[in-house]
């Protein structure tokens, strides 16, 4: 899982390197701006399904830059793209909020010079073919529309997305935020300088994703992959003088000296060698126990338990994880798909609140595993109608009587 997580990271800011090198021509400039972007999205790496989105952004934004270029480009290329994407994850609707931002260049100008010239008028009608088909194709997948209205009815539910963490706004004082505050800073001054024209279209993307990055951290990726073509084009217009122009040739000649497939192929051996060499890499990966319920579950698969669990909100993909399909958990971090109703019945049982224990009775739950500090283990304690057999330092299960 590593190493795929890894290997897909890797070459989703390749792809962001060289179509940063395309546009400024600059390998040192678009060498930094995308190790300043990967530092920036570093912050959402996780073994999740999103880093496909990732990886599947950065080849839109290759393929929407060329059709917007030339409308004449390969029809199935992005909806052979879109029908893979949306049927992997739900972040499919970056990709119709990067196509909006081209289609809305194309519509301005052809608003303007629909009677003067018939490649703009070309355009604009191919473009909006395209997103007709992109959209048709979107509702090839298990759910069909309901995929939107789930996607949707997730990032516009105030409750469920304050709830979330990743789609809080992101926290500048931690260090981690730093790099993104720097492309932040960066991409502002640089536009500043612009004298000549910018296109519509990606400066309705670059704004258009400030705002979401801003918005919610989990946006952050997403900003920083469509912010490294753009970033290398305006540093590369910026930097542009002699003494630049100097450092990038010396750079390019050491480059060409360079056998990129030996020393790549050398510096993964050496890699290798040395993970191996480490002990702790020799053993498979750990859950922290102090985390995640680890001696607790493994308690439950040697003393079985009857009927429906409740459990902590944080441990439930663990707990998924570890005893699926044998026991259901009650919730999970999926928050879009149990909704806002199940996710406001839980938190009035994990405060305690009014009619709590009303709840766990309507949905017959029979035992429940949280942490030994929370409210909800110290009522169920004193509660007569409860028993805790089991706790430890991190969780306590307790049962019906």
């Amino acid at each position: 899982m590593v190493v795929l997580v890894s290997l897909v990271i890797a070459i989703t800011w390749w792809l962001a390197f060289r179509q940063s090198l395309a546009l400024s021509r600059r390998p040192l400039v678009s060498l930094g701006t995308s190790i300043l972007s990967l530092a920036a999205a570093s912050l959402h790496f996780l073994a999740r399904p999103h880093v496909f989105t990732l990886l599947f952004l950065v080849i839109w934004m290759g393929l929407l830059d060329k059709w917007h270029r030339d409308p004449t480009s390969p029809f199935w290329k992005p909806l052979l793209l879109m029908l893979i994407w949306v049927n992997t994850h739900g972040a499919f609707i970056a990709g119709f909020a990067c196509f909006l931002a081209y289609w809305t260049e194309a519509l301005w100008n052809f608003l303007r010079h629909r009677t003067e010239s018939p490649i703009i008028r070309n355009q604009f009608m191919m473009l909006s073919l395209l997103g007709i088909a992109l959209f048709v194709v979107s509702l090839i997948n298990p759910a069909g529309l309901r995929l939107w209205e789930t996607s949707l009815g997730f990032v516009t539910n105030r409750y469920l997305v304050s709830h979330t963490q990743e789609y809080l706004p992101p926290d500048f004082h931690s260090p981690a935020t730093w790099p993104f505050l720097i492309m932040l800073l960066l991409s502002l001054g640089l536009s500043m300088t612009q004298k000549g024209s910018f296109p519509l279209s990606k400066g309705l993307l670059a704004v258009g994703w400030t705002a979401m990055a801003l918005t919610s951290a989990r946006n952050i990726p997403l900003y920083a992959l469509v912010m490294t073509p753009i970033l290398s084009e305006l540093l590369a217009k910026t930097l542009s003088n002699s003494l630049w122009d100097s450092i990038e040739e010396h750079f390019r000649a050491i480059q060409a000296q360079i056998r990129f497939p030996i020393w790549a192929s050398a510096g993964s051996l050496l890699l290798i060698v040395m993970l191996l060499s480490n002990p702790t890499f020799k053993q498979r990966n750990q859950f922290d126990p102090s985390v995640f319920p680890v001696q607790a579950t493994e308690w439950i698969l040697a003393e079985p338990l009857q009927g429906n669990m409740m459990n902590y909100f944080t441990w439930g993909g663990y707990l998924l994880y570890r005893l699926w399909p044998d026991y259901q958990v009650f919730i999970d971090g999926q928050t879009d798909f149990y909704g806002e109703e199940l996710t406001r019945i839980y938190e009035s049982v994990l405060t305690l609140d009014n009619g709590w224990d009303a709840w766990l009775k309507h949905y017959q739950v029979q035992w429940v595993i949280f942490p030994g500090n929370s409210d909800l283990i110290r009522a169920l304690q004193h509660h007569p109608d409860w028993k805790c057999p089991y706790h430890d330092e991190t969780a306590v299960i307790c049962h019906r009587r």
